[in-house]
């Protein structure tokens, strides 16, 4: 059974859980969970929008999780530990869990970008944020990297 996903249906999603000093870094992000809309389990689909000078997320890893991301318009920079690189519509890229090379989008040109972003849901999860002081646990509570709660 095929199901059709009315995009117009899917609820725009902006915020994020970071704590409030990292905030500002993903203030133009919006993102439709179209994944969650077809009622997907084992994996989450986000049709994902950054204004110009945002960025998808903090520069990061998981323990656990894979990611992908396909770029269906605009352009995106996407910054790893091996630099810099320009993507383009058509232009993907993955993520292996656990392999510690933190990555994120930036949209560094004067107009929208959008993406689909692919994470499985595999859990217990750690996400590693290496340009900060940050770790966030399993349960979504973030802490730093010596354990001491992050306030």
């Amino acid at each position: 059974m095929k199901m059709r996903i009315d995009l117009n249906a899917v609820p725009v999603e902006t915020g994020t859980t970071y704590p409030a000093a990292f905030q500002s870094a993903v203030a133009g992000r919006s993102r439709q969970r179209v994944g969650n809309a077809a009622g997907l389990k084992n994996f989450g689909v986000n049709l994902t929008t950054l204004t110009p000078g945002s960025c998808s997320a903090l520069r990061h890893w998981h323990s656990a999780q894979d990611e992908f991301v396909y770029v269906v318009q605009g352009e995106l920079t996407l910054i790893t530990d091996e630099g810099e690189q320009v993507l383009g519509p058509g232009d993907m890229a993955g993520f292996a869990a656990g392999v510690e090379n933190g990555h994120h989008l930036v949209n560094r040109a004067n107009v929208p970008a959008t993406y689909l972003e692919v994470g499985d849901r595999t859990h217990p999860d750690t996400g590693n944020y290496p340009d900060h002081d940050l770790v966030c646990l399993p349960d979504r509570t973030f802490i730093h990297r010596d354990g001491s709660t992050h306030h």
